[in-house]
């Protein structure tokens, strides 16, 4: 099993009779990009708050790289880039100058300075815009701008709130690709969103939060078993005899459905196409199509809370 590189134990965190977050218990190993999924008020922002020392537990505890974030609050942010929701840059700064000047606060040398601001610069795609003020930037701009930040300090770990909020779909689709090359340099990320599609393009796992407790966690494979019942859908369009039955019979099948003259749906615990075919073809049927389909996160969370719902 690969290293914990983010461990909670039972962390709380209440403000009077409100709890922001309910006996949290998460482990995310090393080079895993994990996302938080949940609304606004679910414990996102309070979770990331904790593990970087910016807000105390009231049970429980945190360990990030080994470090307790609120005795050891130094350790933790030496190692951990986080790019809030919103950005704060000096905008009669130039992009160059903003990065100096943090270069400075994290006490980086002038030439190692200008050798990272040069690198994250030109990584995130800003080497043009360097020495404009950030009060022209666009909000994908000062995005990456934050990313470029972040690259300053070598992190180990990257935790990300919300950060494509407000992005037009461009430019959220490069930051997703950021992220991607984070997971293929084994950095550890932690994304915080509500936006469940852009989650399940790049996270490993993910968990889902509600009133401040984690109530899933897992691969979205895992997490279709769990709530749907089955974490593939198999679609076969065939001609001949009904399906349905002898399909329903298949190892590994949760439920068929007929849904047309010549197509059908196998919800599945694993991909069985192979079976579908083979089953298919011995019943005398001609087979024109089979496709394999993985259910979104989206549906996951609409079938969830239905449930949630319907129980209350």
């Amino acid at each position: 099993m690969s290293e914990l590189v983010i461990e909670t134990q039972n962390l709380t965190r209440r403000y009077g009779d409100v709890v922001a977050v309910d006996s949290l218990n998460l482990r995310i190993r090393a080079g895993e990009v994990f996302g938080i999924l949940g609304p606004n008020g679910s414990g996102k922002t309070t979770t990331i708050l904790m593990l970087l020392g910016l807000t105390e537990p009231t049970e429980g505890w945190a360990r990030v790289l080994g470090f307790d974030p609120m005795r050891q609050p130094l350790e933790v942010k030496s190692r951990v880039g986080y790019l809030p929701d919103q950005v704060g840059f000096y905008d009669e700064l130039t992009a160059r100058e903003n990065l100096a000047y943090i270069a400075k606060l994290n006490g980086l040398s002038r030439p190692v300075a200008q050798r990272r601001i040069s690198d994250a610069l030109e990584r995130m795609g800003l080497a043009e815009v360097a020495d404009r003020r950030v009060g022209t930037f666009s909000r994908g701009m000062r995005q990456r701008l934050g990313v470029a930040e972040i690259l300053l300090k070598h992190p180990q770990v990257i935790i990300l709130d919300e950060p494509t909020l407000g992005l037009d779909p461009e430019a959220a689709r490069e930051f997703l690709q950021i992220i991607r090359t984070f997971r293929e340099e084994k950095i550890t990320v932690l994304l915080a969103s509500h936006l469940l599609h852009q989650v399940q393009a790049v996270c490993d796992r993910v968990g889902l939060f509600h009133q401040g407790r984690m109530v899933l966690e897992g691969t979205v494979a895992e997490l279709a078993r769990q709530v749907l019942g089955g974490a593939y859908r198999v679609h076969i369009r065939a001609l001949g005899p009904d399906l349905t039955q002898a399909l329903q019979k298949i190892s590994g099948a949760v439920r068929a459905q007929k849904l047309d003259s010549d197509l059908y749906k196998l919800e599945a615990q694993e991909d069985i196409r192979a079976e579908v075919a083979r089953v298919a073809v011995q019943a005398g049927a001609q087979v024109l199509a089979l496709g394999l389909e993985e259910p979104s996160l989206d549906e996951i969370y609409q079938r969830y809370f239905q449930g949630v719902i319907t129980t209350v």
